[in-house]
């Protein structure tokens, strides 16, 4: 594919891999919406012209089946690589309208991994401040039902949701722990000092240790 002069440009700036994430977002800014530069970037399927393609494509142009098209194409990416995409694409666009939010929302038993994961990464960010939220009660059910069989990149993110829950809902707290007992994900996982462990038990009684 032959990229526009513009495209080429930004990939000249960015696509290395001493770029930092800063420089994407202050770039971003000096572009503010181009969403026919960030469809080139994103064909490129290299990994910093997707994430910069995330901060400049129009929420207005996202509907489901322009979503599911996205998911296909981050089908090849490196699994770590396309969490944090997805993760940009989210923060910058997901959240910023009332259409993008509804749809969001209607991912929690998508048949698309990448969309359930970023269903609960959600439901954990709007969580990690402390504001408490309606659906939690919901969500421990099927916390319960769903997170020991789900897959290893959805589980995590419904784990990280039900640490939020845990350290900021105390009738929840109990259960919270004891689920992570019962699943024990992430029990052996080594932890770097000074970091919040993945285990439950242990998420819950680190943040719940910082907020003291």
């Amino acid at each position: 594919m032959t990229l526009s002069n513009k495209a080429a440009s930004i990939i000249e700036k960015i696509d290395l891999p001493e770029v930092k994430m800063g420089d994407l977002k202050k770039l971003a800014k000096e572009i503010k919406k181009d969403h026919d530069l960030a469809m080139e970037l994103w064909s490129t399927k290299h990994y910093y012209p997707m994430l910069f393609s995330t901060l400049i494509m129009d929420k207005k142009l996202v509907d489901q089946a322009f979503v599911d098209q996205l998911v296909i194409d981050l089908e090849d990416i490196d699994l770590d690589e396309r969490n944090r995409i997805t993760e940009w694409f989210l923060a910058n666009q997901l959240m910023k309208g009332k259409n993008t939010l509804a749809m969001l929302d209607s991912w929690q038993h998508n048949s698309s991994p990448t969309l359930r994961r970023l269903f609960w990464y959600y439901q954990a960010r709007l969580r990690w401040t402390g504001k408490i939220q309606d659906n939690s009660g919901q969500l421990m059910e099927a916390l319960e039902k769903e997170m020991a069989t789900e897959t290893p990149e959805v589980q995590w993110t419904m784990n990280f949701t039900a640490g939020w829950i845990g350290v900021f809902e105390e009738k929840y707290r109990d259960k919270c722990i004891e689920l992570g007992k019962k699943n024990g994900l992430y029990k052996d996982e080594k932890v770097p000092k000074n970091c919040t462990p993945n285990y439950l038990p242990g998420f819950i009684e680190t943040e719940l240790g910082k907020r003291k």
